[in-house]
């Protein structure tokens, strides 16, 4: 049996996703076109670290698309050395995707507010040296007490000249979303931050409920995927070499038990 979460794999996502008819956006595209296709899944990439695997993954992505005739999709970089990396952000915008800035600026302020946004802007600019950066996504670090989209309850994103992001400006009852937190795609139980607030009953009496990308492989082939969706993949879960996919896998492993206690705490 083929390992999941390879760049191998994630070409047979897309190249399943292009079978079944969908037309691959980024988030820019979604908030901006005035009529969407009637099947979309909009591509979405935290680059949390290992930007060099960031790159491959949009070298994958430009394949795949250069045999659908269009596509693009977006890479959100942190202000750490590990996801920003001058030279792969530019390549990465060169191939025709977009970028923004994955923002944490509440943890690196603790909590303080102005000095967040103040923190905000400047790497807002910093990234538009390599694109004009209109969407940006938070980053949610499990461990953090400061919720780094708490900085949107005082100030305006949109004053800066952004039309988006992705937890505030998604219509997700129309639009379905799967991430790949938990080295899954249905890790919901280690999920910390990254929730959203879908219709998860009748999602499920669907069978809209998928576990690895086999499984959502299997659904575009079937006829059993939702028209319109959302798909978060992060590039350091994607390993084609055998150390590093070991390596994330055990990583990921001790990081969801961890999860799992921290989402337990905060059920109480």
């Amino acid at each position: 049996m083929q390992r999941d979460f390879t760049l191998e794999k994630y070409e047979q996502l897309l190249l399943a996703f292009h079978s079944a008819g969908y037309t691959f956006l980024n988030y820019e595209q979604y908030l901006t076109l005035k009529t969407l296709p009637a099947k979309f899944v909009i591509l979405r990439h935290d680059v949390d670290r290992d930007a060099p695997t960031a790159l491959r993954m949009a070298q994958t992505e430009q394949r795949v698309f250069a045999e659908e005739g269009s596509g693009s999709s977006t890479y959100y970089f942190r202000y750490v050395k590990t996801s920003n990396q001058p030279h792969i952000i530019r390549e990465i915008a060169l191939k025709g995707m977009e970028i923004g800035y994955h923002y944490e600026d509440m943890d690196w302020a603790k909590g303080d507010t102005d000095k967040a946004y103040r923190h905000f802007t400047e790497w807002l600019d910093y990234f538009r040296q390599y694109y004009p950066v209109r969407t940006v996504c938070m980053h949610g670090s499990p461990r953090s007490p400061w919720d780094a989209k708490d900085l949107w309850k005082t100030h305006n994103y949109r004053q800066l000249g952004l039309i988006g992001e992705p937890y505030f400006d998604t219509d997700f009852k129309s639009v379905f979303y799967l991430t790949d937190t938990g080295r899954c795609w249905d890790g919901n139980r280690y999920s910390v931050r990254d929730n959203v607030p879908q219709m998860q009953d009748e999602w499920l009496s669907k069978g809209w409920t998928y576990h690895s990308t086999d499984d959502i492989i299997k659904a575009l082939a079937e006829n059993n995927f939702p028209e319109k969706a959302l798909l978060t993949a992060h590039p350091n879960r994607w390993h084609n070499d055998l150390i590093g996919w070991t390596k994330e896998a055990v990583l990921q492993t001790l990081k969801n038990q961890i999860k799992k206690l921290i989402v337990k705490k905060n059920q109480k």
